[in-house]
Parts: structure tokens; C-alpha cells; sequence
């Protein structure tokens, strides 16, 4: 059986999200409605000069005809995905939403990011195909 390495995917730039993200909870606290830490996170990254892209909007198709569309909270440096929820638990219905947006664009990375009552929590989902 090969070996497969265990290699993280963007590790500076993912580290520099995370770490964005434990700001942003560290600062606001607990308790808001998701659209107050994404608006918070989206100043993190103005300020942290981040390349991204707010509700970005991805068709989903099938034989060249639109069948559907999604709307990524965040894409970010065109590499991540990320995903922000007001939840206490890693959802499985929200793993498979991220990975559905990573099979739809091609992308290999989305973040889960979970705003919790005590802190943030993150789930990194990775494209293997």
C-alpha cells in the first residue's frame, strides 16, 4: 500500500484565516447573529489585506445548462472557501454543503467555521478529487 503524505493544504494562509477568526471572536464575544461576525470578519481581512470575494455566487450545472447556483460566505485569494454558522456542533449537512461547493468550483480547501457560545470552532474539508 503507498504512503500518502499528510500534507495541509495553503497552511500559511489557512493559519492566517484561523487566526483571524479567533480575532474576531476575541473582540465581539458570543452571542450575535451570524451576519454580525461575517461582517466583522470581512473588516479582519480589509485590514489584514486578504483577497476576497463576499457571497460569491456559483452556478451549478449540468450539460452546460444552469441547474441551481450556491453562495459561498467567502472566497478567499480564489484558493478557500469559507463557510461561517452560530453553531455549537459540526453539522454533517454542513460539511457536505462545503463540500459541495468545493466539488462545484474545483477548489481544494473550505474552512467550516463555527461561532460557539465559549469560542470558534473550525473544521477544514478538503477536495480530494
Amino acid at each position: 500500500m503507498p504512503k500518502v503524505k499528510n500534507k495541509i493544504i495553503y497552511p500559511e494562509l489557512s493559519y492566517k484565516i484561523i487566526g483571524l477568526l479567533y480575532d474576531v471572536f476575541n473582540h465581539v464575544g458570543a452571542g450575535h447573529k451570524e451576519q454580525y461576525y461575517q461582517n466583522a470578519i470581512k473588516i479582519a481581512f480589509q485590514q489584514n489585506n486578504l483577497k476576497f470575494q463576499e457571497q460569491v455566487l456559483i452556478p451549478l450545472k449540468y450539460q452546460n445548462k444552469n441547474i441551481g447556483r450556491y453562495f459561498l460566505d467567502f472566497l478567499i485569494e480564489d484558493k478557500i472557501i469559507l463557510e461561517i454558522k452560530k453553531d455549537s456542533i459540526f453539522r454533517k449537512s454542513n460539511i457536505e454543503q462545503i463540500y459541495s461547493y468545493l466539488k462545484s468550483t474545483g477548489l481544494r480547501l473550505g474552512i467550516l467555521a463555527n461561532f460557539t457560545r465559549d469560542s470558534v470552532k473550525f473544521k477544514r474539508i478538503v477536495n480530494l478529487e
